[in-house]
């Protein structure tokens, strides 16, 4: 039998009371941290929304343009929300879908009747991106931005070689003529060329229209820049596609002396939406990872129909 000793018994229970201040220590630490946590999201959704005092809202439209429910859904709180005194449309894109471009150049007009709205092209803006930007009140670029761009695209292939050299043949029983053309196995017959030149020329007129239009541009002039090619910022501004060359700052300078706006208003970022804390980490993970191997961060977005796109190479 072993008699432990009072020494012995002192320090069991001194090595007791240390874990249990240890574990004390460890439920504060953690307590502490939580709140932290909680104020810095706190702060960070209070940032987002802007003062009471009001805000200038940024929409920043980067990457490849298409139809997009929740941009409009966004753009129609801002020209109803009394917070927001003017909006920034921060652009950075090749184009896109010409849908996505027209709903864009849409829902800004409707936008554009309730507040002051101002384009600030970064390094990109062309095509659809361009058709975005016309939408403006104003329109401000670097002198070595990428502007223009102005046309429409409808692209396809012909493997019809290959999949012979492979052996692998193709075939199908459509309801018209016209039916799901082009194909890919063979070259594009006249008929199938001009339905889809067709299809190409009435958005390209349109597109050329709202370009005379917004750029106080006769309808001559306007075409004759709508070939398709690019244009520094400083070039853009030569043949007025654009209206100064800038940045946010001058964008922001120009709502407070032109449209009397407050000075020192907030710029706050409206779109794309900030996340909602721990939830959208698998989506963080997600968009790493695809960056990560050189794809868009945003996941494929499908281009289908026409597009309205300038990118460099095949």
């Amino acid at each position: 039998m072993t008699i432990e000793s009072n020494d012995d018994s002192a320090h069991r229970l001194t090595a007791v009371a240390r874990v249990r201040a240890s574990r004390w220590r460890w439920r504060i630490f953690t307590f502490v941290a939580i709140i932290i946590a909680i104020l810095a999201l706190a702060g960070r959704f209070g940032a987002q929304q802007g003062s009471l005092e009001g805000q200038i809202a940024k929409v920043e439209i980067t990457g490849t343009i298409s139809t997009d429910a929740d941009r409009v859904a966004l753009l129609k709180k801002l020209g109803d929300d009394p917070n927001v005194k003017g909006v920034i449309l921060a652009i950075n894109s090749p184009g896109g879908t010409t849908a996505g471009g027209e709903e864009l150049y849409e829902s800004l007009g409707v936008l554009r009747a309730k507040k002051p709205v101002v384009a600030v092209i970064s390094e990109l803006g062309a095509s659809a991106a361009y058709m975005t930007a016309i939408a403006a009140d104003r329109i401000y670029a670097r002198r070595l931005s990428i502007v223009g761009s102005i046309g429409v695209l409808f692209q396809t292939f012909n493997a019809g070689k290959l999949l012979d050299t492979i052996g692998v043949g193709m075939d199908k029983i459509a309801s018209g003529p016209l039916k799901a053309e082009p194909d890919i196995d063979k070259p594009m017959s006249p008929e199938v060329r001009t339905s889809l030149t067709s299809l190409v020329t009435d958005s390209f007129n349109w597109f050329v229209d709202i370009v005379a239009e917004r750029r106080k541009l006769d309808r001559a002039t306007a075409l004759g820049l709508a070939d398709g090619r690019i244009l520094t910022g400083r070039q853009a501004l030569d043949d007025k596609l654009i209206d100064a060359i800038g940045g946010e700052d001058e964008a922001v300078a120009w709502l407070e002396s032109d449209k009397k706006l407050p000075a020192d208003l907030p710029v706050v970022v409206r779109f794309p939406v900030g996340d909602k804390g721990w939830g959208n980490l698998g989506k963080w993970l997600g968009s790493e990872a695809r960056a990560a191997v050189g794809l868009n961060p945003d996941g494929p977005v499908a281009l289908d129909g026409l597009v309205s796109l300038w990118q460099v190479g095949p």
